[in-house]
This record gives C-alpha cells, structure tokens and sequence, in this order.
C-alpha cells in the first residue's frame, strides 16, 4: 500500500508544474537513479499540459480519460506503471481480449502500444518509457469504463430512454487501477467489470463461434430462384445443404443430392426456429432473406447486443423480473435469472414503436374497459370522425364528458376539435371484444404502455408481429397473472377464470410489485441454448453499430 502522505504531495507537485519526487519500485526495475527522475519529470511535465489544456496526444493518440489520468498517476507516487514486462504483457492481453466483448481493440491504442513496446525493448528513453505508460493507463481506464458501463450513451441511440443507469465516479478508475497493479490481476480486474448474466456469456461465446466461422470464409450467398419445398429436386439444393452445415442447422450426412430430403428440412426448420420464421420446412422469401444475410453481419449483431447487454444486465439478479423482447416479440417471466414461463407477444408499429424502459407491475385489472389514448384519437379516431367514418359504432366506443355522465356522439361538432382541445372520453366497455380482452396488468409509466390480453388472437400466429399501438398484447395472458399475484390459494387458475365470469371490473393489487424490463434485443438464445437471430423491426442496430465503432469517449456517466 501506499504512503498516505504520498498522494497529495505528489498531487500538489503536479499542480505546480513540478516534477514529483524519483520514486523507484517495480515501475523502473532496472533502471538508473538519472533514469528514474528523468522518467518521473517526463511524466510530470505530459500531466501539467493536460490539465492545462485538457488535450494530450501521444505519439498522434489522442489521451481520452483525461480527468481520471493526473488522478491516478497522482495517487500512485508519480511513478510509471507499467514498466514490469509481466504487466505490460497482461496489459495487451487485456487490451486484445475485448474483442471477445464486441469491442475494439484499436480503439484502445493497441497498435500504439505494441509499437512502444518493442521500442521499449530495443532502447532506454524515458520519452519511450513515458509514451507507453500514458497509453496503457488510458488503455486500461477506458476498458474498465466501457465493460462496464458500455462504449455507447443508450440515451443518444434509443429513443423514450428511461431505465436507470449505472455511474461511476473518477475515483472508481483510480480504486480499480490500484487493485489491478498491486495484485497483479490485471485481466482479472477487467473481466470482474463484464455483466454477470448467462445472456452476457452466451453472447461471448457466440461471437467468438460466429467469429471463427467468419475467419473460415463464412457461407456463400443462395442463387436466386423460385420457393424450395422438401421432396423437390433443383441444382441448388447442395448450397443450400452446405450453407445449413456451416451454421450448424443441418446435421445430416454431406451430399452433392439435388433432392430436398428430409434431414435437409429438418436442418432448415432448426434454422428457421432460430431466426423466429414460422419452421415449415420450406425455403420462401422470408427465409431466404436470412440465409443470405452474410456472416460478418451477424458478428455485428452480436456485438450490438452485448453492448445494449452491458447497459442493462449488470442490473438483472435473482429477483422475479418480467422482460418484454420487443424485436422477439415474447414475453419471458424469469426467477433467478432463469425462464419460468414464456409466451409470443403483440407490440408497437413501425410508427408507434413500443419504448424500452423499466418499470414496476402494481396490479392487473379484470374484464378491463378501454379508454382510448391521446395517441390514437389524434392518429386515428378524431381523423376518421372528421372525415364522417363512424368509427365509435365500429369499435363501440361510447362518449362521455370530463364528469363521468354518457354523451350523444350526434350532439358533437367533432370538425371543430383537435385533439388537445377535446372536451370528450371515448371508452370501450369490457366484454369480449373489447381491445384490452379480458386483463390488463399496470405498470405505471409516462408512455401509457401496459400489457394485455387481446381478442385478435390469431395475429400471434404472424411470424412479424408489430400490430399494436404501442402496449404489448400477451399470448396466454392469465398464466402470467397467476405469476404475477402468486397465491396459489386465493389466486390459482380456478380463480382468475371465475373473476373473468363474473363480468365486472375489478382491480386487484399485487401483494408485491414485480419489475417489468422492455428492451430490443436482437440477438438471444433460445430454450435448448441456440442463438436467436432477429429481424431489426425498429432498424436501430445501424445507428447503434456506428456509434460503437465511432469515436472513443469517457461515457456520460462517468462523474468527477
């Protein structure tokens, strides 16, 4: 440890412009008394410009923690930190080693710093040594910093943005800097940063198949032509046989066969299943739009989602957690981090995108009735009004003013209204047909999004399943419920059905409010451990893929 006096003395002497005290140690190992305070003023003289200026490049890298920086070196004695062969070694394996996390290593000096290195190697000069100390701790700090927090501001990519995120103070960098030297676990510091969610490692670990498929050519685009369905022969039935055995869909025997046989149909349902088609068996447009999607597209995809992975899964523990996957259209009730019940789910349009935010179940409302939102009477019921559609006896909706009492629709002079200056509720009574079917569960949030049931059931059957306003429409909703209230006795299945029976409305709260996470993954892993391959309904992974292989910064919510 070091002396506590140490510090400040040494952080006094940079603010001063002057060199710090020679502190020998493991740092400079070797190394002659002129050396060691050629080094220490070197270093000192690097750190006053950038406070002075707060810009440093170094040999044309530009230095990017710059707060963390004079803290850290300040802290540590003035001294250089990375002289130790064994920890510069681990330094650019760390480095090396966040590509398995989908980031990239160039983004953290590594060219620099091999270079360095072996110019360190070949000569003594404290310019040298100083180079590549300010390179390998900005290297390291900005690797703490972006497995944990991410590289990327979800708030600047995602749109309505309001889970809570993580922080980290200046400070934090220097504790785990210190650790990270004085015990010699360099890479280990590191990896304790990484989201500890199975999602997290199942990601890593199909980059890194998807990454060596890459490296091994990948797979050949399909020749265009008309549908393949099992038992026809055609001349590209071999690339299709060769294309599902490199994903590992097909396990059946190699053959140049242009017969479509049945392991082959099997080989492109397991395909299928995992791009979430409908797992016919036979080779459409849909289906052919996935096969052809090249490897090094699907590496990017995963990297995209370990990045939304480490913004939101260092915060997932044990407890019971609703998780909507919009771009996977289902819904997932997970207990110690584990499935326990899953169902397809209905959500938001391309122009009413479901948001992703976080939230807490308080109640779930039987035999709900409707009260439509502002979004859809400016979108869709004033519109229609106004151009004469009667679309209150369509939807049987009924008119009632701010104080409760029934309205004759026929008395409104609906031209006149926008729908800001509506003076009217429009409400759908509970019944069969109402849109929120036969329960409604609530999590308040200022998007008026819930979940619900829906009595347009056979749209959970559409392999694309963006119908809804913006609420998420829940396949099998009344198991969840029984989850939801847990109370086997007063609120087992029997129970529910007979509150539904009953016809009235009733609300009913939770004993204990469960969390409820809405987020866009898409890429995931399904029951039997296979990676899931999604299509990007909202098309955000393009602009989330730039942003994480663009400009290297502190993250906003590094605080000083």
């Amino acid at each position: 440890m070091r002396p506590a006096y140490l510090a400040p003395v040494w952080l006094l002497l940079l603010y001063l412009g002057a060199a710090p005290p020679a502190v020998t140690g493991p740092a400079l190992a070797g190394s002659t008394g002129t050396q060691v305070v050629s080094a220490s003023r070197e270093l000192a003289e690097r750190l006053t410009e950038l406070r002075r200026d707060n810009r440093l490049t170094v040999t044309g890298e530009p230095l990017v923690s710059r707060l963390a920086l004079p803290l850290i070196y300040a802290a540590m004695g003035g001294r250089l930190l990375w002289q130790d062969p064994a920890t510069r070694t681990a330094l650019l394996d760390t480095v090396r080693g966040v590509a398995a996390d989908g980031l990239r290593p160039e983004d953290y000096h590594l060219d620099a710093l091999r270079r360095l290195a072996a110019d360190g190697a070949a000569q003594d000069a404290s310019a040298t040594q100083v180079d590549f100390d300010l390179l390998a701790t900005d290297a390291y700090v900005m690797v703490l910093y972006h497995l944990y927090l991410g590289k990327v501001d979800p708030v600047a990519i995602e749109p309505n943005w309001n889970l809570p995120l993580r922080t980290l103070r200046e400070r934090d960098a220097l504790e785990f800097v210190e650790r990270a030297l004085g015990t010699g676990t360099i890479r280990e510091t590191a990896a304790s940063l990484r989201p500890k969610h199975w999602l997290y490692e199942h990601g890593r670990a199909a980059l890194a198949r998807y990454r060596a498929l890459e490296a091994q050519g990948g797979w050949q685009p399909l020749s265009a032509g008309k549908k393949l369905e099992p038992g026809a022969s055609d001349p590209r039935v071999p690339e299709l046989r060769r294309r599902l055995g490199i994903s590992g869909d097909y396990q059946g025997p190699a053959s140049d066969s242009p017969v479509f046989d049945a392991p082959l149909a099997a080989g492109v349902r397991v395909f299928q299943q995992r791009h979430l088609l409908t797992p016919d068996g036979t080779v459409g447009a849909a289906t052919f739009r996935e096969l052809n999607v090249p490897v090094g597209a699907r590496v990017d995809q995963l990297r995209i989602n370990l990045e939304r992975g480490r913004w939101v899964l260092h915060d997932i523990g044990d407890e019971d957690l609703v998780v909507v996957d919009i771009a996977g259209y289902d819904v997932r009730y997970l207990r110690n981090q584990h499935s326990i019940w899953r169902a397809r789910a209905i959500v938001g349009q391309q122009y009413r995108q479901t948001p992703v935010f976080r939230a807490q179940i308080e109640s779930v409302v039987f035999n709900p009735t409707w009260t439509v939102p502002p979004g859809i009477l400016a979108k869709d019921v004033l519109p229609q009004m106004q151009r004469g559609e009667n679309v209150l006896a369509r939807k049987k909706l009924e008119v009632y003013d701010r104080s409760g009492s029934p309205v004759d629709p026929g008395t409104i002079a609906w031209a006149q209204y926008t729908a800001s200056s509506f003076p009217y509720v429009l409400r759908q009574a509970a019944g069969d047909d109402n849109a929120l079917g036969r329960v409604k569960i609530n999590f308040p949030n200022p998007y008026l999004v819930y979940l619900h049931d829906t009595p347009a059931r056979s749209l959970f059957d559409k392999d694309d399943r963006t119908f809804s306003s913006g609420c998420i429409r829940v396949e099998r909703p009344l198991e969840l419920v029984e989850l939801l209230l847990g109370d086997p006795v007063r609120w087992n299945a029997a129970a529910i059905r007979a509150a539904i029976d009953a016809r009235g409305s009733r609300t009913v709260t939770l004993q204990r409010k469960v969390p409820v996470l809405l987020m866009y993954w898409t890429a995931d892993e399904d029951p039997d451990g296979r990676t899931v391959f999604k299509r990007d309904v909202y098309h955000r992974d393009a602009r989330l893929l730039r942003a994480l292989d663009g400009r290297v910064s502190v993250p906003a919510r590094v605080k000083a």
